[in-house]
Protein backbone atom coordinates (compact mmCIF):
# COMPACT_ATOMS: atom_id res chain seq x y z
CA UNK A 1 0.00 0.00 0.00
CA UNK A 2 1.10 3.61 -0.53
CA UNK A 3 1.17 6.10 2.10
CA UNK A 4 1.98 10.10 2.24
CA UNK A 5 0.90 13.31 4.47
CA UNK A 6 -0.59 16.45 3.56
CA UNK A 7 -1.99 19.24 5.70
CA UNK A 8 -5.63 19.96 4.40
CA UNK A 9 -8.96 20.92 5.40
CA UNK A 10 -11.44 17.82 5.32
CA UNK A 11 -14.14 19.60 2.81
CA UNK A 12 -11.78 20.44 0.33
CA UNK A 13 -10.52 16.83 0.09
CA UNK A 14 -11.17 14.73 -3.27
CA UNK A 15 -11.10 11.39 -2.72
CA UNK A 16 -12.86 8.06 -2.41
CA UNK A 17 -12.96 8.22 1.04
CA UNK A 18 -12.49 10.32 4.33
CA UNK A 19 -11.91 8.90 7.64
CA UNK A 20 -12.51 11.04 11.08
CA UNK A 21 -13.59 10.34 14.42
CA UNK A 22 -16.63 10.63 16.45
CA UNK A 23 -16.07 10.45 20.32
CA UNK A 24 -18.38 8.99 23.26
CA UNK A 25 -20.51 9.85 23.27
CA UNK A 26 -22.13 11.11 20.11
CA UNK A 27 -19.17 13.56 20.00
CA UNK A 28 -17.62 14.78 17.11
CA UNK A 29 -13.96 15.44 16.66
CA UNK A 30 -12.44 18.81 15.50
CA UNK A 31 -12.30 17.43 11.60
CA UNK A 32 -15.84 15.99 11.90
CA UNK A 33 -17.29 19.31 13.25
CA UNK A 34 -15.58 20.73 10.37
CA UNK A 35 -17.25 18.38 8.11
CA UNK A 36 -20.41 19.38 9.90
CA UNK A 37 -19.93 22.77 9.62
CA UNK A 38 -20.13 21.99 5.78
CA UNK A 39 -23.02 19.59 5.44
CA UNK A 40 -25.19 21.86 6.87
CA UNK A 41 -25.49 19.71 10.05
CA UNK A 42 -25.64 16.35 8.39
CA UNK A 43 -23.54 14.44 10.87
CA UNK A 44 -24.94 15.79 13.99
CA UNK A 45 -28.08 14.89 12.67
CA UNK A 46 -27.00 11.06 12.29
CA UNK A 47 -25.43 11.30 16.01
CA UNK A 48 -28.96 12.63 17.29
CA UNK A 49 -31.08 9.65 15.56
CA UNK A 50 -28.74 7.16 17.56
CA UNK A 51 -26.60 5.95 14.17
CA UNK A 52 -23.76 6.17 16.07
CA UNK A 53 -22.50 6.32 19.64
CA UNK A 54 -18.91 6.40 19.27
CA UNK A 55 -17.87 3.42 20.98
CA UNK A 56 -14.53 2.31 19.88
CA UNK A 57 -14.53 0.60 16.86
CA UNK A 58 -17.90 1.52 16.00
CA UNK A 59 -17.66 2.37 11.81
CA UNK A 60 -20.75 4.32 9.96
CA UNK A 61 -20.17 4.44 5.91
CA UNK A 62 -21.88 7.63 4.38
CA UNK A 63 -22.29 8.35 1.02
CA UNK A 64 -23.12 11.16 -0.72
CA UNK A 65 -22.48 13.87 2.50
CA UNK A 66 -24.39 16.97 0.82
CA UNK A 67 -21.52 19.77 0.29
CA UNK A 68 -18.25 17.24 0.58
CA UNK A 69 -16.18 16.56 -1.78
CA UNK A 70 -15.41 13.31 -1.71
CA UNK A 71 -17.29 10.25 -2.47
CA UNK A 72 -17.34 8.48 0.99
CA UNK A 73 -17.25 9.71 4.50
CA UNK A 74 -16.29 7.23 6.92
CA UNK A 75 -16.95 7.89 10.69
CA UNK A 76 -14.72 5.61 13.07
CA UNK A 77 -15.81 5.62 17.05
CA UNK A 78 -13.10 6.39 19.10
CA UNK A 79 -14.26 6.11 22.77
CA UNK A 80 -13.77 8.57 25.50
CA UNK A 81 -11.81 11.69 24.26
CA UNK A 82 -10.17 11.43 27.49
CA UNK A 83 -9.04 7.93 27.48
CA UNK A 84 -7.78 7.49 24.40
CA UNK A 85 -4.53 5.83 24.83
CA UNK A 86 -1.86 3.96 22.57
CA UNK A 87 -3.58 0.90 22.69
CA UNK A 88 -6.88 2.19 21.81
CA UNK A 89 -6.08 4.33 18.95
CA UNK A 90 -3.93 1.10 17.13
CA UNK A 91 -7.12 -0.44 17.32
CA UNK A 92 -8.91 2.07 15.63
CA UNK A 93 -6.71 1.84 13.23
CA UNK A 94 -6.96 -1.54 12.66
CA UNK A 95 -11.03 -1.53 12.28
CA UNK A 96 -10.58 1.27 9.99
CA UNK A 97 -8.57 -0.46 7.51
CA UNK A 98 -10.60 -3.20 7.70
CA UNK A 99 -13.47 -1.42 6.88
CA UNK A 100 -12.24 0.66 4.12
CA UNK A 101 -11.43 -2.66 2.22
CA UNK A 102 -14.17 -4.04 2.62
CA UNK A 103 -15.88 -0.49 0.84
CA UNK A 104 -14.64 -0.72 -2.09
CA UNK A 105 -12.78 2.53 -1.36
CA UNK A 106 -8.92 2.63 -3.06
CA UNK A 107 -7.49 5.53 -1.44
CA UNK A 108 -8.87 7.14 1.39
CA UNK A 109 -7.93 10.88 3.44
CA UNK A 110 -7.46 9.76 7.15
CA UNK A 111 -7.71 12.13 9.73
CA UNK A 112 -6.92 10.04 12.40
CA UNK A 113 -3.43 10.92 13.03
CA UNK A 114 -4.87 14.13 14.23
CA UNK A 115 -6.11 12.69 17.44
CA UNK A 116 -4.74 13.53 20.89
CA UNK A 117 -2.99 10.16 21.85
CA UNK A 118 -2.04 11.08 25.63
CA UNK A 119 1.75 11.86 25.78
CA UNK A 120 2.04 10.58 22.01
CA UNK A 121 3.08 12.91 18.96
CA UNK A 122 2.67 13.27 15.47
CA UNK A 123 5.71 11.04 14.63
CA UNK A 124 4.05 8.38 16.35
CA UNK A 125 0.68 8.51 15.57
CA UNK A 126 1.79 8.26 11.73
CA UNK A 127 4.43 5.53 12.04
CA UNK A 128 1.61 3.75 14.75
CA UNK A 129 -0.88 3.84 11.78
CA UNK A 130 1.28 2.77 9.00
CA UNK A 131 2.29 -0.40 11.30
CA UNK A 132 -1.28 -1.16 12.06
CA UNK A 133 -2.03 -0.69 8.82
CA UNK A 134 0.06 -3.15 7.29
CA UNK A 135 -0.09 -5.66 9.92
CA UNK A 136 -3.69 -5.84 9.15
CA UNK A 137 -2.89 -6.51 5.42
CA UNK A 138 -0.42 -9.17 6.37
CA UNK A 139 -1.63 -12.65 5.11
CA UNK A 140 0.44 -15.90 4.87
CA UNK A 141 -1.36 -17.58 1.91
CA UNK A 142 1.93 -18.65 0.11
CA UNK A 143 0.80 -22.29 0.34
CA UNK A 144 -2.40 -22.59 -0.54
CA UNK A 145 -3.47 -23.37 -3.91
CA UNK A 146 -6.66 -20.95 -4.13
CA UNK A 147 -5.45 -17.30 -2.69
CA UNK A 148 -8.75 -14.90 -1.67
CA UNK A 149 -7.90 -11.60 -2.72
CA UNK A 150 -9.98 -8.26 -1.35
CA UNK A 151 -12.46 -7.17 -4.28
CA UNK A 152 -10.74 -3.54 -4.69
CA UNK A 153 -8.13 -3.17 -2.09
CA UNK A 154 -7.29 0.04 -0.34
CA UNK A 155 -4.04 0.56 -2.28
CA UNK A 156 -3.61 4.66 -1.22
CA UNK A 157 -3.82 5.98 2.34
CA UNK A 158 -2.98 9.92 3.11
CA UNK A 159 -2.43 10.76 6.82
CA UNK A 160 -3.59 14.44 7.70
CA UNK A 161 -1.24 16.30 9.85
CA UNK A 162 -2.43 19.56 11.68
CA UNK A 163 -0.20 21.89 9.86
CA UNK A 164 2.67 21.91 7.16
CA UNK A 165 5.43 22.28 9.45
CA UNK A 166 4.63 18.57 10.80
CA UNK A 167 4.68 17.39 6.89
CA UNK A 168 8.67 16.69 7.07
CA UNK A 169 7.85 14.50 10.81
CA UNK A 170 5.21 12.75 8.94
CA UNK A 171 7.31 11.60 6.06
CA UNK A 172 10.05 9.82 8.43
CA UNK A 173 7.04 8.01 10.27
CA UNK A 174 6.09 6.68 7.06
CA UNK A 175 10.03 5.69 6.30
CA UNK A 176 10.12 4.62 9.53
CA UNK A 177 6.58 2.45 9.32
CA UNK A 178 7.31 0.95 6.07
CA UNK A 179 10.26 -0.42 6.91
CA UNK A 180 9.97 -1.67 10.54
CA UNK A 181 6.30 -3.19 8.76
CA UNK A 182 8.87 -4.88 5.95
CA UNK A 183 10.86 -6.35 8.74
CA UNK A 184 8.12 -7.73 10.25
CA UNK A 185 6.72 -9.47 7.28
CA UNK A 186 10.22 -11.01 6.47
CA UNK A 187 9.77 -12.22 10.58
CA UNK A 188 6.45 -13.47 10.19
CA UNK A 189 7.22 -15.06 6.58
CA UNK A 190 10.09 -17.23 7.64
CA UNK A 191 8.71 -17.85 11.00
CA UNK A 192 4.75 -19.07 9.80
CA UNK A 193 7.13 -21.79 7.13
CA UNK A 194 6.32 -25.24 7.99
CA UNK A 195 9.58 -26.77 9.15
CA UNK A 196 9.65 -29.09 6.21
CA UNK A 197 11.02 -26.27 4.38
CA UNK A 198 12.10 -24.22 7.24
CA UNK A 199 15.05 -26.11 7.93
CA UNK A 200 18.50 -24.13 9.21
CA UNK A 201 19.80 -24.32 5.53
CA UNK A 202 16.42 -22.19 4.64
CA UNK A 203 17.01 -19.47 7.36
CA UNK A 204 21.08 -19.51 5.99
CA UNK A 205 19.30 -19.35 2.45
CA UNK A 206 17.01 -16.36 3.00
CA UNK A 207 19.90 -14.14 5.42
CA UNK A 208 22.25 -15.21 1.66
CA UNK A 209 18.99 -13.81 -0.57
CA UNK A 210 18.91 -10.72 1.25
CA UNK A 211 22.55 -9.93 1.63
CA UNK A 212 22.40 -9.87 -2.18
CA UNK A 213 20.17 -6.98 -2.39
CA UNK A 214 21.45 -4.79 -0.35
CA UNK A 215 25.44 -3.30 -0.69
CA UNK A 216 25.77 -3.12 3.18
CA UNK A 217 25.20 -6.67 3.88
CA UNK A 218 27.09 -9.58 3.53
CA UNK A 219 26.73 -13.02 4.14
CA UNK A 220 29.04 -15.70 6.10
CA UNK A 221 27.74 -19.07 7.48
CA UNK A 222 29.33 -21.68 9.70
CA UNK A 223 28.73 -25.17 9.01
CA UNK A 224 28.93 -28.29 11.60
CA UNK A 225 32.34 -29.63 10.51
CA UNK A 226 33.56 -25.41 11.25
CA UNK A 227 31.53 -26.13 14.62
CA UNK A 228 33.48 -29.06 15.53
CA UNK A 229 36.89 -27.41 14.88
CA UNK A 230 35.90 -24.83 16.92
CA UNK A 231 34.55 -26.72 19.66
CA UNK A 232 30.96 -25.92 19.60
CA UNK A 233 30.00 -28.87 21.35
CA UNK A 234 26.77 -28.14 23.25
CA UNK A 235 25.65 -26.82 19.63
CA UNK A 236 26.37 -29.90 17.98
CA UNK A 237 24.85 -31.97 20.60
CA UNK A 238 21.69 -30.81 20.18
CA UNK A 239 21.45 -30.68 16.45
CA UNK A 240 22.65 -34.40 16.51
CA UNK A 241 19.50 -36.23 16.28
CA UNK A 242 18.10 -34.29 13.36
CA UNK A 243 18.00 -35.46 10.01
CA UNK A 244 18.79 -31.55 9.19
CA UNK A 245 22.49 -30.32 9.86
CA UNK A 246 22.46 -26.91 11.86
CA UNK A 247 23.76 -23.88 10.44
CA UNK A 248 24.93 -20.51 12.12
CA UNK A 249 24.26 -17.87 10.03
CA UNK A 250 25.78 -14.52 10.19
CA UNK A 251 24.59 -11.43 8.67
CA UNK A 252 26.97 -8.24 8.58
CA UNK A 253 25.82 -4.70 8.08
CA UNK A 254 28.31 -2.09 7.74
CA UNK A 255 27.15 1.14 7.65
CA UNK A 256 29.48 2.80 10.03
CA UNK A 257 33.54 2.89 9.40
CA UNK A 258 35.57 -0.95 9.92
CA UNK A 259 36.75 -0.20 13.12
CA UNK A 260 33.63 0.70 15.16
CA UNK A 261 32.41 -1.85 17.38
CA UNK A 262 29.36 -3.54 16.27
CA UNK A 263 25.90 -4.49 17.57
CA UNK A 264 25.17 -8.30 17.46
CA UNK A 265 21.38 -9.66 17.46
CA UNK A 266 21.88 -13.47 18.24
CA UNK A 267 18.50 -15.30 17.03
CA UNK A 268 17.87 -18.93 18.47
CA UNK A 269 16.89 -20.65 15.56
CA UNK A 270 15.37 -24.03 16.31
CA UNK A 271 13.34 -24.32 13.21
CA UNK A 272 11.30 -27.42 15.17
CA UNK A 273 11.58 -28.55 18.61
CA UNK A 274 10.03 -32.03 19.59
CA UNK A 275 12.51 -31.75 22.95
CA UNK A 276 14.48 -34.33 21.72
CA UNK A 277 14.53 -37.38 24.13
CA UNK A 278 12.55 -35.75 26.53
CA UNK A 279 9.68 -35.20 23.96
CA UNK A 280 7.07 -32.81 23.77
CA UNK A 281 3.46 -33.58 24.91
CA UNK A 282 1.85 -34.21 21.45
CA UNK A 283 -0.85 -31.14 22.09
CA UNK A 284 -0.15 -28.16 20.10
CA UNK A 285 3.44 -29.58 19.02
CA UNK A 286 3.10 -27.98 15.77
CA UNK A 287 3.33 -24.56 17.31
CA UNK A 288 7.05 -25.76 18.15
CA UNK A 289 7.87 -24.57 14.22
CA UNK A 290 7.57 -21.14 15.94
CA UNK A 291 10.63 -21.92 18.18
CA UNK A 292 12.99 -19.83 15.82
CA UNK A 293 10.77 -16.74 16.54
CA UNK A 294 14.33 -15.11 17.55
CA UNK A 295 16.44 -15.96 14.12
CA UNK A 296 13.13 -15.27 12.33
CA UNK A 297 13.32 -11.52 14.23
CA UNK A 298 16.59 -10.73 13.68
CA UNK A 299 16.05 -11.83 9.97
CA UNK A 300 13.52 -9.30 9.81
CA UNK A 301 15.50 -6.60 12.48
CA UNK A 302 18.53 -6.66 9.25
CA UNK A 303 15.46 -6.11 6.42
CA UNK A 304 14.34 -3.18 8.35
CA UNK A 305 18.04 -2.16 9.26
CA UNK A 306 19.07 -2.24 5.70
CA UNK A 307 16.06 -0.50 4.06
CA UNK A 308 16.72 2.29 6.60
CA UNK A 309 20.40 2.53 6.19
CA UNK A 310 21.30 2.85 9.43
CA UNK A 311 25.21 4.26 9.83
CA UNK A 312 26.13 1.82 12.25
CA UNK A 313 27.76 -1.65 12.15
CA UNK A 314 25.41 -4.56 13.36
CA UNK A 315 25.35 -7.95 12.98
CA UNK A 316 22.90 -10.77 13.17
CA UNK A 317 23.95 -14.16 14.13
CA UNK A 318 21.43 -16.78 13.63
CA UNK A 319 21.26 -19.96 15.09
CA UNK A 320 20.20 -22.60 13.40
CA UNK A 321 19.22 -26.32 14.66
CA UNK A 322 16.56 -28.96 14.68
CA UNK A 323 15.91 -30.95 17.97
CA UNK A 324 14.86 -34.81 17.63
CA UNK A 325 14.31 -37.73 18.76
CA UNK A 326 16.85 -39.86 17.90
CA UNK A 327 19.47 -42.83 18.26
CA UNK A 328 22.38 -40.16 17.69
CA UNK A 329 20.39 -37.41 19.62
CA UNK A 330 21.73 -36.42 23.06
CA UNK A 331 20.71 -37.91 26.17
CA UNK A 332 19.88 -36.50 29.79
CA UNK A 333 22.97 -37.09 31.86
CA UNK A 334 25.55 -36.21 29.20
CA UNK A 335 27.89 -33.60 30.01
CA UNK A 336 29.13 -31.35 27.12
CA UNK A 337 32.12 -29.32 26.97
CA UNK A 338 31.31 -25.42 25.86
CA UNK A 339 33.20 -23.79 23.09
CA UNK A 340 34.30 -21.56 26.00
CA UNK A 341 35.66 -24.83 27.74
CA UNK A 342 33.18 -24.46 30.69
CA UNK A 343 31.50 -27.85 30.92
CA UNK A 344 27.13 -28.64 31.27
CA UNK A 345 25.63 -31.60 32.30
CA UNK A 346 22.35 -32.16 30.31
CA UNK A 347 19.28 -32.54 32.79
CA UNK A 348 16.53 -32.12 30.06
CA UNK A 349 16.77 -32.05 26.20
CA UNK A 350 14.20 -29.64 26.02
CA UNK A 351 16.01 -27.02 27.69
CA UNK A 352 18.08 -27.11 24.34
CA UNK A 353 17.74 -23.35 23.34
CA UNK A 354 20.18 -22.18 25.99
CA UNK A 355 22.83 -24.70 24.73
CA UNK A 356 23.10 -23.74 20.90
CA UNK A 357 22.83 -19.91 22.21
CA UNK A 358 25.78 -19.99 24.63
CA UNK A 359 27.99 -21.44 21.89
CA UNK A 360 26.89 -18.77 19.73
CA UNK A 361 27.31 -16.54 22.19
CA UNK A 362 31.14 -17.80 22.84
CA UNK A 363 31.47 -17.52 18.78
CA UNK A 364 30.30 -13.67 18.51
CA UNK A 365 32.94 -12.89 20.63
CA UNK A 366 35.64 -12.57 17.71
CA UNK A 367 33.55 -9.51 16.61
CA UNK A 368 34.96 -7.43 19.49
CA UNK A 369 31.12 -6.39 19.90
CA UNK A 370 29.67 -3.20 21.43
CA UNK A 371 26.29 -4.67 22.45
CA UNK A 372 24.98 -8.33 22.24
CA UNK A 373 21.36 -9.09 22.78
CA UNK A 374 20.17 -12.27 22.44
CA UNK A 375 16.61 -12.39 21.66
CA UNK A 376 14.57 -16.64 21.67
CA UNK A 377 11.38 -18.30 22.29
CA UNK A 378 13.11 -19.46 25.57
CA UNK A 379 10.66 -20.41 27.99
CA UNK A 380 7.01 -21.26 28.60
CA UNK A 381 8.11 -19.58 32.26
CA UNK A 382 8.20 -16.18 30.87
CA UNK A 383 4.47 -17.11 29.26
CA UNK A 384 3.35 -17.73 33.02
CA UNK A 385 4.85 -14.62 34.08
CA UNK A 386 4.16 -11.98 31.20
CA UNK A 387 1.55 -13.31 29.10
CA UNK A 388 1.45 -12.30 25.65
CA UNK A 389 1.96 -9.35 25.88
CA UNK A 390 5.63 -8.30 26.83
CA UNK A 391 8.55 -9.84 26.14
CA UNK A 392 11.00 -10.61 29.00
CA UNK A 393 14.17 -8.67 29.38
CA UNK A 394 17.32 -9.63 31.35
CA UNK A 395 20.12 -8.11 31.28
CA UNK A 396 23.82 -7.92 33.28
CA UNK A 397 24.35 -4.12 32.39
CA UNK A 398 21.69 -1.73 33.33
CA UNK A 399 22.10 1.01 30.57
CA UNK A 400 21.84 -1.34 28.14
CA UNK A 401 18.88 -2.67 30.22
CA UNK A 402 17.27 1.09 30.34
CA UNK A 403 17.91 1.46 26.41
CA UNK A 404 16.10 -1.61 25.34
CA UNK A 405 12.72 -0.98 27.78
CA UNK A 406 12.97 2.54 26.00
CA UNK A 407 13.20 1.53 22.86
CA UNK A 408 9.99 -0.95 23.70
CA UNK A 409 8.34 1.95 25.28
CA UNK A 410 8.73 4.28 22.16
CA UNK A 411 7.72 1.80 19.82
CA UNK A 412 4.76 -0.11 20.96
CA UNK A 413 6.76 -3.33 21.26
CA UNK A 414 6.69 -3.91 24.96
CA UNK A 415 9.36 -5.74 26.99
CA UNK A 416 9.48 -6.01 31.17
CA UNK A 417 12.69 -6.29 33.01
CA UNK A 418 13.15 -9.35 35.45
CA UNK A 419 16.14 -9.39 37.93
CA UNK A 420 19.33 -11.12 36.95
CA UNK A 421 20.38 -11.90 40.56
CA UNK A 422 23.64 -13.98 41.78
CA UNK A 423 21.00 -15.61 43.86
CA UNK A 424 19.32 -17.29 41.02
CA UNK A 425 22.58 -19.15 39.95
CA UNK A 426 22.45 -21.27 42.62
CA UNK A 427 19.85 -23.17 40.84
CA UNK A 428 22.39 -23.98 38.14
CA UNK A 429 24.49 -25.84 40.67
CA UNK A 430 25.79 -29.28 39.38
CA UNK A 431 27.93 -32.18 40.68
CA UNK A 432 28.99 -33.45 37.76
CA UNK A 433 30.27 -30.46 35.79
CA UNK A 434 30.68 -26.39 36.48
CA UNK A 435 26.62 -26.13 35.85
CA UNK A 436 23.28 -27.78 35.13
CA UNK A 437 21.40 -26.55 31.79
CA UNK A 438 18.00 -26.49 33.72
CA UNK A 439 17.32 -24.82 37.01
CA UNK A 440 13.93 -26.03 38.46
CA UNK A 441 10.33 -25.10 37.67
CA UNK A 442 11.07 -21.73 40.20
CA UNK A 443 11.88 -18.52 38.33
CA UNK A 444 12.74 -20.48 35.12
CA UNK A 445 12.56 -17.74 32.89
CA UNK A 446 15.60 -15.75 35.32
CA UNK A 447 17.60 -19.31 36.05
CA UNK A 448 17.93 -19.81 31.72
CA UNK A 449 18.68 -15.99 31.22
CA UNK A 450 21.62 -17.04 34.32
CA UNK A 451 22.70 -19.50 32.17
CA UNK A 452 23.58 -17.88 29.41
CA UNK A 453 25.08 -14.74 31.33
CA UNK A 454 27.98 -17.08 32.13
CA UNK A 455 28.76 -16.74 28.08
CA UNK A 456 29.04 -13.19 28.07
CA UNK A 457 31.51 -11.73 30.65
CA UNK A 458 33.70 -10.23 27.90
CA UNK A 459 30.88 -7.47 26.37
CA UNK A 460 27.48 -5.72 27.58
CA UNK A 461 24.66 -8.13 26.89
CA UNK A 462 20.78 -8.08 27.29
CA UNK A 463 18.12 -11.48 26.60
CA UNK A 464 15.03 -10.94 25.45
CA UNK A 465 13.24 -14.56 25.84
CA UNK A 466 10.04 -13.76 23.24
CA UNK A 467 7.94 -16.85 23.87
CA UNK A 468 5.13 -15.06 24.82
CA UNK A 469 5.24 -12.53 22.27
CA UNK A 470 6.16 -14.08 18.94
CA UNK A 471 3.49 -15.71 17.87
CA UNK A 472 -0.15 -16.13 18.73
CA UNK A 473 -2.26 -19.61 19.05
CA UNK A 474 -5.53 -20.81 18.10
CA UNK A 475 -7.67 -20.09 15.36
CA UNK A 476 -6.06 -17.04 14.02
CA UNK A 477 -2.58 -18.89 15.19
CA UNK A 478 0.87 -17.10 13.59
CA UNK A 479 3.86 -15.39 13.85
CA UNK A 480 3.59 -12.02 14.95
CA UNK A 481 6.52 -10.42 13.85
CA UNK A 482 7.67 -9.06 17.60
CA UNK A 483 10.29 -8.12 18.34
CA UNK A 484 11.22 -6.55 15.45
CA UNK A 485 9.70 -2.65 16.07
CA UNK A 486 11.67 -3.42 19.38
CA UNK A 487 14.70 -3.92 17.86
CA UNK A 488 14.37 -1.54 15.08
CA UNK A 489 13.59 1.31 17.61
CA UNK A 490 17.18 0.50 19.74
CA UNK A 491 19.00 0.27 16.45
CA UNK A 492 17.39 3.95 15.49
CA UNK A 493 17.99 5.27 18.63
CA UNK A 494 21.79 3.86 18.79
CA UNK A 495 21.91 5.71 15.59
CA UNK A 496 20.47 8.87 16.77
CA UNK A 497 17.27 8.24 14.15
CA UNK A 498 14.99 8.09 16.61
CA UNK A 499 12.28 10.37 16.83
CA UNK A 500 11.71 13.68 15.11
CA UNK A 501 15.25 14.41 14.22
Amino acid sequence: MEFSVKSGSPEKQRSACIVVGVFEPRRLSGVAEQLDAVSEGYLSNLLRRGDLEGKAGQVLLLHHVPNILSERVLLVGCGKERELDERQYKQIIEKTIHTLNETGSMEAVCFLSELHVKGRDTYWKVRQAVEAAQAGLYTFNHLKTRKEEPRRPLRKLVFNVPTRRELPVGEKAIQHGLAVSKGMNVCRDVANMPPNICTPRYLAEQAEQMAEHYDKLSFSAVDEAQMAELGMNAYLAVGRGSEHESVLTLLHYQGAAADVAPIVLVGKGLTFDAGGISIKPSANMDEMKYDMGGAASVLGAMQTLAELNLPINVIGAIAGCENMPDGKAYRPGDVLTTMSGQTVEVLNTDAEGRLVLCDTLTYVERFNPDTVVDIATLTGACIIALGHHASGLMSSHNPLAHELLSAAEQSGDRAWRLPLWDEYQEALESPFADMANLGGRDAGTITAACFLSRFTKKYHWAHLDIAGTAWRSGAKKGATGRPVPLLTQFLLNRAGSGQQD
